[in-house]
């Protein structure tokens, strides 16, 4: 890509050098803060994301103060104030109202509002913007609109501004159109891992072997040698450990399993560990082998579980959000563990759910009377293996995409920061016609987009 020819260097850290026909200018010479006090009733919430500014999602935190709110009408610019939430802001297209730890920003008369979207939303404007806050620890703190309004900011020609926006429109959908190749190739590789799971678990990994037919109505036919039996017939669903307990005094520690300790590929962070006196109430208890489950939506549907295998001592403790399975003698606990991760399991489980919206869960029941088809514990080692091998080649494929939407994340990155600052000239860039694709952000980047938190007063 071309660069200016004709630059001057700035005092500005975050922005050493600009074109020389371009201006710097502060802040408050650019916007007015608006600080309009509304209420939800009278304009609808939005959510303050790192794709933008959205209607109020409905997983959203939501303020408590619904009529102490800030007014937001299209066009403005609202950022999410606290550090903690870097790169959640945008310019709005919709009128409504945000919670007050958001500054809104409305633009005077002479800026291309898809301009201000694009530069205040790149990575140089946010570090710069978080490095002019303040709080009471180092990695949470809070920009106030007197802390900010002194920033400069690039300013080009109008027409330039406009041309600025074509062009990145233009590449942005291109790089967001490899981007959504990118994620549906991985998801892909997901729905195949799980059907190597699914099918190695209910038809085996003998394509030749000889099948019988069953009564259960999911599971038409097994391999013939296998048996079919409910999981509560070679396992324990809420297994006690209380004789383990008393082996240990109260203070002994032990590891600790919150559901966020346990990833969506099983794999588990045993170095949270706690004293044992606490696992005798509010917890569930767990054993070395034991299999967890999670009980809640959405965790159940996304395969959240693990086999504890790997468990450092011979007690751990969680949350009473997770079953417990105890393999018996007729199964092996890392086979026990692949038949809680075949979608089979995953689909039914979910149809049995019984709770209010959002707060769903699976029965018991409905574990105890899974009906599966078993094979000898020589053949389970051997299907376990076979998993294993296809789940790690897999894996591998998916790290490779991931790391190719990882470069892909970061070069529309450099491309919008580096034409917002005057980097590089596109203003001879012919914008051919192309297929508009929507700004994607990471599928985990929504975050907590509200806060209860009052509005700071403002110093002079």
């Amino acid at each position: 890509m071309v660069e200016y020819t004709d630059v001057i260097n700035t005092d500005v850290v975050w922005l050493p050098q600009i074109p020389a026909h371009w201006q710097l200018q502060k802040i408050d010479a650019l916007f007015t803060e608006r600080k309009t006090k509304v209420s939800d009733k009278d304009y609808a919430p939005l959510s303050v994301t790192k794709k933008g500014i959205l209607p109020q999602l409905e997983h959203a935190a939501k303020s408590i103060d619904s009529d102490n709110r800030k007014l937001v009408k299209a066009g403005d610019f609202v950022i999410n104030s606290r550090s903690d939430r870097k790169g959640s802001c945008g310019v709005s297209k919709l009128d409504g109202s945000v919670s007050l730890i958001n500054l809104v920003l409305t633009a005077r008369s002479g800026l291309n509002n898809d301009y201000v979207h694009y530069l205040l939303r790149n990575y140089k404007f946010s570090e710069e913007y978080y490095r002019n806050g303040r709080g009471i620890v180092a990695d949470l703190w809070t920009t106030r609109y007197s802390e900010m309004r002194t920033i400069l900011l690039p300013v080009p020609p109008r027409a330039e501004q406009d041309q600025i926006v074509r062009f990145l429109d233009w590449k942005v959908s291109e790089i967001n159109k490899l981007i959504g190749i990118r994620r549906k190739e991985i998801q892909e590789l997901e729905a195949l891992k799980s059907a190597v799971i699914t099918t190695a678990i209910t038809k085996g990994i003998d394509p030749s072997a000889a099948m019988k037919k069953t009564d259960v109505y999911y599971l038409p036919e097994v391999p013939a040698t296998w048996e079919v039996t409910k999981l509560k017939r070679i396992c324990k669903v809420g297994a006690s450990i209380n004789e383990q307990l008393k082996k240990h005094d109260d203070q002994d520690k032990v590891v600790f399993l919150p559901m966020e300790n346990i990833s969506e590929d099983g794999q588990i962070d045993c170095s949270i560990k706690q004293p044992i006196a606490k696992v005798k109430t509010g917890f569930s208890s767990f054993a070395k082998d034991d299999v967890i489950v999670a009980k809640i939506t959405p965790c159940f549907e996304n395969g959240k579980g693990a086999c504890l295998d790997k468990l450092e001592s011979d007690i751990g403790y969680g949350t009473t959000e997770l079953f417990n399975l105890r393999a018996g003698d007729d199964v092996l606990p890392e086979y026990l563990y692949f038949i809680t991760m075949t979608k089979l399991f995953r689909i039914l489980g979910e149809g049995q759910m019984t709770g209010s919206a959002g707060q769903k869960r699976v029965p018991a029941v409905f574990i105890r009377d899974f009906t599966i088809g078993l094979p000898s514990l020589g053949e389970q080692q051997a299907i376990v293996e076979y998993i294993h091998a296809e789940k790690e080649r897999i894996d591998r494929l998916i790290a490779t995409k991931h790391e190719q939407l990882s470069a892909l994340t970061e070069f529309k990155s450099t491309v919008i920061s580096d034409t917002v600052t005057g980097k590089i000239d596109v203003r001879n860039i012919i914008v051919p016609e192309y297929e508009h694709v929507e700004d994607i952000a990471d599928d985990n980047s929504e975050g907590d987009e509200e806060s209860d938190e009052t509005e700071m007063d403002e110093e002079v």
